[in-house]
């Protein structure tokens, strides 16, 4: 086999996810499973550490508008970094922001049971792109356009 298993695919965020992605929730420390007994006893809980990078991993839930089946519009995405993210987008309901991820990398796995697999991702990003204003979540027209310059830009130059 010409690609181990386990191994992570830089994605540009446009091309993942074209209508961008919505933060429902908080980002969160993605912690480490503790029994009853740990917590009987008073250990505290550790934060995951993901083996590659060595940094600390966050966690927090999306909903992909692109996607037609229902079950898998909505996923966790993990972030690795030293210190919490925090998205740069103000909330357009309450709990509910666009976002657009940096760093973004996908690693294929199998999902569902039995008779029913399908292939799915697991999703890591480094942290939250900076919000570019009118834009939201990046969408096809703000991206379609190569030079990197908007329409009030190209009226400016004209005049």
């Amino acid at each position: 086999m010409a690609i181990s298993r386990g191994v992570r695919f830089d994605i540009p965020f446009g091309d993942a996810f074209p209508q961008g992605l919505v933060m429902v929730g908080e980002v969160v420390p993605d912690n480490e499973f503790q029994s009853r007994e740990d917590r009987a006893a008073g250990r505290p809980v550790r934060q995951r550490v993901d083996e590659v990078t060595g940094k600390r991993q966050w966690k927090c839930t999306v909903t992909d508008p692109d996607e037609e089946k229902a079950k898998r519009a909505s996923f966790e995405v993990t972030f690795l970094a030293d210190v919490q993210p925090v998205p740069t987008t103000s909330e357009v309901l309450p709990g509910m922001r666009p976002i657009e991820l940096e760093g973004l990398t996908a690693e294929p796995r199998v999902g569902g049971q039995g008779e029913f697999k399908y292939q799915t991702y697991v999703f890591r990003a480094s942290g939250f792109k900076a919000a570019v204003s009118g834009t939201g979540t990046g969408s096809k027209a703000s991206r379609s356009s190569g030079s990197g310059s908007s329409a009030a830009d190209d009226a400016s130059k004209a005049a």
